[in-house]
């Protein structure tokens, strides 16, 4: 089965470059893949048709104990045929029905196949979790296959409606699993059914839940809308996902969980009433179209009415009917579609009121209509005689029920006679299509299948043999599947439904007004974009009253948020009760008391500059708590990142006011400090809840013998980060290097790569050309921004900063230190550059683009992981190297250096972006208004 998957996976993969070179014709090869599972399903039929399984498992997540479970039984047989088969011959009538300059031909190849394959996840999948997969797999691709004509505005609403309604549905149900998976203590079907499930309302809840998916993807009332939208898509697609395919996936999952489930509450009267109704209602809409597309769109949805309602039901005798029923209307309903493909393809219309003269146009079409539609009325000796004759037999006990259905079926033998006389019959008035001649890659396809209608009746007694162990999964079965049973009941409704279709459809003159007037007075399309439109006034409502531009707001709102409910919750651990020291050294309270006045001061602050420094004496509070904790290494890394943060609030703060403003109001300043109160107070019991919590030992505790054993380092926290818990830094790094393309392009629109500042010539400097230059960018400055201090002080230290940055980065492993807290000296020597200088004297400093910086310390953290694969190891897995080298004696190398070096200059990397977003391009703006600087008219076209 996982064979097959692959093979669909790359099929799909090969697809564009297929169509690339042979056009249309590349699907004949494609349809190879479906067909392999045909062919793969019809070999494994011995193993199924006495009632056994086909089972592969191969682990997945081996820490949620969840494996790629498959398990083939009767019901997933029966469906790979379908999914197989008709998907083989969808792709060679696509193949003739497409012509070569078709717009999207080579998508539309891939994601057929890769449905294909979606849909055989789906049947396969003994896991419900990973039935969901495949559910919602499904459900994309099917949005793309629906949409397949961008141009056209209907494409797009009706896969952005059939995308909306099925995947409502889907993640209900993925709901219902979890909850049904949890009760029963596995997520493994074939274990579910194996054994009693405790019942209640929490039992009911999962059920509605599941059904709740169901019923969307099958398009069962109240879902009903998005199938007729959804012919929008080409007619292949229709005849695959909307006859044998995705509509089927609902159908099936009803069948697969009704042997457990149909006893639950609600199942059995909810599928029955939702069927019959959706029958009744789908098949009454089919009498008033002219589309004979939207005829079947609308047959379409009665039938799997139909098929809900029987398969749900949960007897023996209706799994046995409802089998034989999916497989009938799979082949009737696909050729079908296939044959109006045809007839739209070659007459140039679908509308029955502008066909004529079809019936001698091409009379083996005409017969293979004549054959599906006759399936679809259940005109014997076709399978659908057999099916529906089997699905009244089956419900001759419950005759409210059989009531419905045989209304119903009645109603499908009329819409069965219109689409007939629509499409072939001659019409007074109406100039008959010219004759011509069908292509034979056209034809085979329905006619294939309308053949196989037309076999399968006499063979009903060997399909009963194949079908009935899924029926016999609930209960003895006293019904068989037969084209010639005898004058039963069952037959009698069989011709009662026969002639009262025919007499419908004989009075459709005169009963045209009472079509017109019998509707509902809300369509169901209607009903969705009411929901949709009311759903959007909501969000605007709900946006327009909670989205006021107002950062306090959005932070009270949080911290509030923050304080009601894990707080509340908090309550009940009571972590005060916990007798914990209150310091270990007397220093810690009087750090504390820095830490708290400042904070204090910081609230009430009215200067932005007093603000900020305010809250960084907190961030520096907190790092003296980390060195009196013995942790230098945190302590290092918090110093430098409160520096550089006070480095970027300085560019901030150029361009915003000196003060805040008068808001807000005494009042509510009153009603900030409690919030913020009340938050730290919060945030301090979660911590000491979360540390009394703990059951299980700590795993850090094992991370110094780690650290040595494995990451040949004694710095525990950059061993941690390079090689223990590499993976998360490497997704940091990710984080990072997104955060300095936000900064960049959010702040100004311009290209990281542009052409440097032009140095003004030396002649031109303020202060002569006796004066010593200590900073070749100091010149540009105005006089009054100009520090010579700082221009010999940043002279002096600058380099000594750089080499004491790679110090850290390559002591880090075994000292305090590394990648990160390396980069940041880096970066924060750039910072005392550019203050000293200006941005020409950053240009000098780091004549390279920030992005080619980020890139390839990315490239080198992820490449180092890439080449520990390559040499046998794990992703990201360390290794030493001890060797003498000349001059230098012997060294000691771990490769988790590089991972570190891939650090440090991403590091340096996303300050340099932001000094040149913040802060160079910040000046350049101030220039370009016509300012003099250091007696210099700075070109208003000049880059930074």
């Amino acid at each position: 089965m996982l064979v097959l998957l692959i093979l669909h996976l790359v099929a799909a993969l090969a697809a564009p470059l297929l169509v690339r070179w042979w056009g249309p014709r590349a699907c004949y090869p494609l349809a190879l893949a479906p067909a392999a599972a045909f062919c793969w399903a019809v070999a494994r039929t011995p193993a199924v048709a006495d009632g056994g399984a086909v089972v592969e498992t191969y682990p997945w997540i081996r820490q949620l104990g969840l494996d790629i479970a498959f398990r083939l039984t009767t019901l997933s047989w029966l469906m790979t045929l379908l999914i197989g088969g008709v998907g083989a011959l969808v792709l060679v009538y696509s193949a003739r029905y497409f012509s070569a300059g078709s717009t999207g031909l080579a998508q539309f190849a891939a994601v057929l196949v890769a449905f294909a394959g979606a849909m055989l996840v789906l049947v396969f999948a003994d896991d419900l979790l990973l039935l969901y997969v495949g559910w919602e797999l499904t459900t994309i691709f099917s949005y793309l296959l629906i949409g397949h004509s961008t141009e056209r505005r209907s494409s797009r609403w009706a896969a952005a409606q059939a995308l909306t309604v099925t995947t409502l549905g889907g993640l209900a149900m993925l709901v219902g699993f979890i909850m049904l998976g949890e009760h029963a203590g596995t997520y493994r079907w074939s274990e579910i059914s194996a054994q009693p499930l405790p019942g209640g309302g929490y039992l009911v809840g999962a059920v509605l839940l599941i059904l709740a998916g169901a019923l969307s993807k099958s398009a069962v009332l109240p879902f009903s809308s998005w199938l007729p939208v959804a012919m929008a898509a080409p007619t292949p697609v229709s005849a695959y996902l909307h006859a044998a395919a995705m509509v089927k996936a609902g159908v099936y999952l009803v069948g697969l969980l009704a042997p457990v489930l149909a006893t639950v509450g609600p199942w059995r009267p909810l599928v029955q009433v939702a069927g019959v109704a959706t029958m009744l209602l789908g098949g009454w809409a089919a009498l008033r179209q002219t589309d004979l597309k939207l005829l079947l769109a609308y047959g379409t949805v009665s039938q799997l009415g139909l098929l809900v309602a029987v398969t749900g039901s949960g007897t023996p005798d209706a799994a046995l009917a409802g089998t034989a029923m999916l497989l009938a209307h799979a082949l009737f309903k696909a050729a079908l579609f296939l044959v109006v493909g045809i007839i739209d393809h070659e007459a140039g219309t679908r509308d029955l009121r502008e066909l004529s003269g079809l019936r001698r146009w091409s009379r083996p079409l005409f017969v293979v209509a004549v054959l599906a539609a006759a399936s679809m009325a259940g005109v014997p000796p076709l399978v659908g005689f057999v099916a529906k004759e089997a699905v009244f037999g089956a419900f001759t006990d419950q005759p409210a029920l059989l009531t419905g259905l045989v209304a119903g079926t009645v109603l499908t033998v009329a819409y069965s006679a219109r689409f007939l006389w629509g499409a072939f019959a001659d019409r007074p008035g109406v100039a008959p299509v010219p004759p011509g001649s069908i292509a034979k890659s056209l034809l085979v396809p329905p006619a294939v299948l309308a053949g196989a209608g037309l076999l399968a009746g006499p063979a009903a007694s060997v399909l009963d043999d194949l079908l009935r162990p899924y029926a016999d999964l609930l209960g003895g079965v006293d019904a068989h599947l037969a084209l010639w049973a005898g004058p039963t009941p069952a037959l009698g409704l069989s011709v009662l439904a026969l002639v009262g279709g025919g007499v419908l459809f004989a009075v459709r003159g005169p009963l045209a007004p009472v079509l017109a007037r019998l509707r509902s007075p809300v369509g169901g399309n209607q009903g969705y974009e009411w929901v949709v439109a009311r759903f959007d006034r909501l969000a605007i409502e709900v946006t327009g009253a909670t989205q006021r531009g107002s950062l306090p707001q959005y932070l009270g709102i949080i911290l509030v948020t923050l304080v009601l409910v894990p707080g509340t919750a908090m309550l009940s651990a009571g972590p005060w009760r916990a007798r914990l020291p209150l310091w270990d050294s007397a220093l810690q309270p009087v750090v504390v008391l820095v830490i708290t006045v400042a904070a204090v001061l910081a609230v009430g602050a009215r200067r932005r500059l007093t603000a900020m420094l305010l809250v960084g004496m907190t961030g520096y509070g907190t790092a003296m708590l980390f060195v009196l904790h013995g942790a230098p290494d945190l302590a290092l890394t918090q110093f430098l990142v409160e520096t550089s943060t006070i480095a970027v609030f300085v560019l901030v703060l150029r361009r915003l006011p000196e003060r805040f403003s008068a808001r807000p109001l005494r009042r509510t300043r009153w009603v900030r400090r409690v919030i913020g109160v009340a938050a730290g107070v919060v945030a301090a019991g979660l911590a000491l809840t979360a540390v009394g919590a703990r059951r299980a030992p700590d795993i850090s505790a094992a991370f110094p013998d780690l650290a040595v054993a494995h990451g040949y380092g004694r710095n525990v926290v950059n061993v941690t980060l390079v090689d223990i818990r590499a993976w998360d830094t490497m997704g940091e790094l990710a984080v990072l290097v997104v955060a300095a393309t936000g900064v960049a392009s959010l702040i100004f629109e311009r290209s990281r790569t542009g052409p440097r500042p032009r140095r003004p010539d030396s002649d031109q400097r303020v202060g002569g050309r006796g004066r010593p230059v200590w900073l070749r960018g100091g010149p540009t400055l105005y006089e009054e921004r100009r520090s010579i201090v700082l221009e010999v002080v940043t002279r002096l230290i600058f380099h000594t900063v750089v080499l004491f940055s790679l110090f850290l980065l390559f002591s880090g492993h075994n000292a305090p230190g590394g990648g990160f807290a390396g980069g940041l000296v880096a970066g924060l020597a750039l910072v005392v550059r550019y203050l000293a200088g200006g941005r020409y004297e950053l240009t000098e400093a780091a004549p390279i683009g920030a992005g080619a910086i980020l890139g390839a310390g990315l490239a080198m953290s992820v490449g180092s992981g890439v080449v520990a694969l390559l040499v046998g190891g794990s992703v990201l897995e360390s290794a030493k190297v001890d060797r003498p080298l000349p001059l230098i004696g012997e060294t000691h190398l771990v490769t988790s250096l590089f991972f570190d070096i891939g650090v440090y200059l991403v590091v340096i990397g996303l300050v340099l972006d932001i000094l040149r977003s913040l802060g160079a391009e910040v000046d350049r703006h101030i220039e370009a208004t016509g300012a003099v600087t250091g007696g210099l008219t700075v070109d208003k076209g000049e880059r930074a």
